[in-house]
């Protein structure tokens, strides 16, 4: 199974955005910068760099061969697709597993979301006769199904829903139930603690 990442698309757009005006800054300092103010600014833009990474970069809901990868912002936590007991969305996607849960990071359903996912919704119902003309054009009979079929539902619910038939189609399959396990993040520990250590040196030289 290929692995597919579900994540937001606005908040790793913007994530990249950030990191490429991150290094255009960096090497602007390096290369015109003076210590200690160089250094004071560079602890700064090493720690919202990392708070960009651990935020927006590096969050996502990994589909894999044996189980489900959340990686939220610190931490990893991998649940089994047998050991997936239940899935439901409020502002975040919620997994359940025997007696424990993960929240995902992402992708979250806003209220803006949702109220712009129920009038997609209301779009795709058949229109009210009356005496004046409508402004919107008039959709096919699998266009109104489908709006119909989407009324109030945001990517994370279309999420939602993918893991709950992955689940269902995965837990036929041969093998132990499994676990949920939550593990520590290296590469959001590595990235904290470099912006750390520009925040100590920043310390020391002002």
């Amino acid at each position: 199974m290929k692995p597919q990442v579900f994540r937001s698309k606005t908040a790793f757009v913007l994530g990249w955005v950030w990191m490429v005006f991150a290094a255009f800054n960096a090497v602007d300092l390096v290369r015109r910068g003076t210590i200690p103010s160089a250094l004071v600014a560079g602890a700064v833009l090493a720690v919202l760099t990392a708070a960009v990474f651990v935020g927006c970069l590096r969050p996502g809901i990994l589909f894999q061969e044996h189980g489900l990868l959340v990686r939220n912002p610190l931490r990893n936590v991998f649940v089994p697709w047998k050991a997936v007991d239940g899935v439901h969305v409020s502002h975040a996607i919620v997994i359940e597993s025997g007696d424990e849960s993960v929240r995902c990071w992402t992708p979250q359903a806003s209220a803006r979301e949702r109220a712009r996912a129920v009038r997609r919704g209301a779009a795709g119902s058949p229109a009210r006769s009356g005496r004046y003309p409508t402004s919107q054009p008039e959709l096919s009979k699998a266009e109104r199904a489908a709006a119909q079929a989407m009324a109030g539902r945001t990517h994370a619910d279309w999420v939602a829903t993918q893991i709950t038939e992955t689940a269902e189609k995965k837990s036929h399959d041969e093998g132990e139930r499994g676990s949920l396990t939550v593990t520590w993040s290296p590469s959001a520990l590595v990235v904290l603690a470099v912006a750390l250590s520009f925040v100590i040196a920043a310390l020391i030289v002002s």
